[in-house]
């Protein structure tokens, strides 16, 4: 029998699996730092969403002196727009979440499209949604704040927090960036999940 046909089944070398774990590390790094990459793009994203809504509100008030969704002449300027007209009391009215077409909470949608300060059609009167996936809403006072604030819906408490840090005083409870209330207290509970609004 010849010594040198003989095969070795000593298993790995220890040169190898250190190889094999140094691939396996920079594999995970590049996945946690992608992933936090993208993290990063959609909170940049959330932020301009409220400031966009918040200009697009602004705009539409200096344009034609009323609230969008309040406007009373909506239907007068737009053959066709979703919801008709608001009352024109100068209060946005109706819930956020709503999936009523004639409550002025969601025709705001419509006459902000209608006037060409958001994209779609004016015949849409649904919500927009975020960069994290949930409902983009409207209405008058939420969590203890008065005036129209602006909501999003779904939002894990550890992005809330940054985007409290960022855009506001870091407090789930007071300022102009505020949670929903599921327990008292001012910090976000970063494995809970909130509806959150900002006054305009």
């Amino acid at each position: 029998m010849n010594v040198h046909s003989i095969r070795r089944n000593g298993g790995f070398t220890l040169v190898e699996i250190a190889i094999v774990l140094v691939i396996i590390g920079l594999l995970l790094g590049g996945i946690l730092k992608g992933q936090e990459l993208l993290t990063n793009a959609k909170i940049k994203r959330t932020v301009n969403d409220f400031n966009g809504i918040t200009a697009a509100i602004y705009s539409y008030m200096d344009r034609y002196a009323k609230m969008p969704g309040d406007d009373n002449n909506a239907s007068t300027r737009w053959s066709g727009v979703c919801g008709g007209d608001g009352n024109g009391n100068g209060y946005l009215e109706g819930s956020w979440t709503s999936t009523n077409d004639s409550d002025e909470a969601r025709k705001m949608w419509a006459h902000l499209r209608a006037a060409g300060l958001i994209n779609g059609a004016m015949n849409n009167c649904t919500q927009p949604t975020h960069a994290f996936g949930g409902r983009i809403g409207v209405q008058r006072t939420a969590y203890r704040m008065t005036g129209t604030v602006i909501c999003l819906e779904g939002i894990e408490g550890k992005i809330a927090e940054i985007l409290d840090r960022q855009l506001d005083d870091g407090s789930r409870d007071s300022g102009n960036l505020r949670g929903a209330d599921p327990g008292r207290g001012s910090t976000w509970n970063l494995a809970t999940t909130y509806n959150i609004c900002k006054k305009l």
